[in-house]
């Protein structure tokens, strides 16, 4: 058994701070995948730094195979003392997912990780231990495609604390609204921000603490092949063609000339439309065995810039035409390619042809640096960034 997991996390900044004092970090080995969230004592530059510090350094510890122990005897011996309260003070909670379905779950007095199976609240069985004079909970168990994980930090269990609720949102009424929303979420970002759009609304628009939400989803392996370019040379037409239709994947085309040269070498008719979903962006094509064929570098374009606003830490809070949900429920080619790399992929292998285009040059720059070429490294980085696999092959 190999699984993949779909990882993302959102934070809310507490009112009137600059910068959070949760930090999550998403990690993945070759054989795992390590989702962190630290939450510093106290709020603005203090409570980032302490979180900073804990998160990096649980992080790099655990990427180089150190023990849970010498995690936290590190930190303990690392952290800044506060001056005010003479402590040095971080919360944490620490998911490893392994491919062959084994988890470790490490929780320093975070909120309790959330377990959704078959849409359902599923307890996890913890055993405790006292490391460094710190009392931590641990937990072995094994994980199952379709399982959801939440790590928060206490500021979501406080939200509408003397608001809607006199104690707080709790562990058990997050817990309930996260497995009602769960299923009709298609990505872990989608669940981590419906989590902290609701902790932001239970907090009248205010949030009173730093509010993190982390998921992760575990997924069946979803591969996604994206030709754009022409190859250099000719020559390697049929062989950049062969790569796009290997194996089980999701096959996608950006870029005219690319279509061009699939349809020749599929022989097959390529069918452009004139549905102008969105005027900004060229319309789609239809190529029987592509999934997906689209124009080349405005659509590129706006799926890039789509990413990136689904990949900030700090969820969207407009529900007005031109939300980010809006934009993505777009039918353009851009949205499509968008919502295709959140929803559909776990991993990701760009075919990238290095054929020259005058016309998506920058001025007095080599090929390197066209637009076509920034528009791959960026798309590389983002998906990167949602925690999926991406190799790119030139031609």
């Amino acid at each position: 058994m190999t699984l993949r997991a779909d990882c993302a996390c959102k934070s809310l900044t507490k009112h009137h701070e600059e910068l959070c004092g949760d930090k999550a970090e998403l990690l993945r080995t070759d054989d795992s995948y390590i989702m962190i969230l630290a939450d510093g004592m106290g709020s603005g530059v203090k409570a980032n730094i302490l979180a900073t510090l804990t998160a990096k350094i649980l992080g790099t510890m655990f990427l180089k195979g150190a023990s849970l122990d010498e995690c936290v005897e590190t930190i303990v011996k690392t952290l800044p003392v506060c001056q005010v309260r003479h402590v040095a003070y971080s919360t944490f909670s620490i998911l490893q997912v392994s491919r062959d379905g084994h988890a470790y779950l490490v929780e320093f007095d975070n909120p309790a990780c959330l377990m959704l199976r078959g849409g359902q609240i599923h307890p996890i069985p913890f055993c405790f231990r006292e490391i460094a004079g710190k009392r931590i909970k641990e937990a072995h168990f094994l994980v199952q495609t379709g399982d959801t994980y939440l790590l928060v930090s206490d500021g979501v269990i406080h939200a509408g604390v003397g608001r809607e609720f006199p104690f707080g949102w709790s562990w058990d009424a997050m817990a309930s609204y996260a497995a009602v929303q769960a299923p009709a979420c298609q990505s872990a970002a989608q669940l981590a921000e419906r989590i902290c759009l609701e902790a932001g609304r239970l907090y009248g628009g205010s949030p009173g603490d730093d509010t993190t939400a982390a998921v992760m989803r575990i997924v069946p392996a979803q591969v996604v092949h994206l030709m754009t370019g022409p190859p250099s040379d000719p020559a390697d037409d049929e062989r950049i063609v062969e790569a796009l239709m290997q194996g089980n994947a999701c096959r996608i085309v950006c870029g005219g000339t690319s279509a061009t040269i699939v349809a020749r070498q599929l022989k097959r008719p390529l069918m452009p439309t004139l549905h102008f979903a969105d005027p900004d962006i060229p319309p789609i094509a239809h190529l029987q065995g592509i999934d997906l064929v689209t124009e080349g570098v405005l659509t590129l374009n706006r799926a890039v810039a789509l990413l990136r606003r689904y990949t900030a830490a700090t969820p969207e809070t407009s529900c007005s035409h031109g939300s980010l949900a809006d934009d993505l429920a777009n039918e353009n080619g851009g949205a499509l390619l968008a919502r295709a790399l959140i929803e559909r992929c776990t991993d990701l292998r760009l075919l990238v042809g290095k054929a020259v285009n005058t016309a998506h040059q920058v001025p007095d720059l080599p090929f390197d640096l066209g637009a076509r070429q920034l528009l791959v490294d960026q798309l590389k980085t983002l998906v990167q960034a949602m925690g999926k696999q991406v190799t790119v092959t030139y031609f």
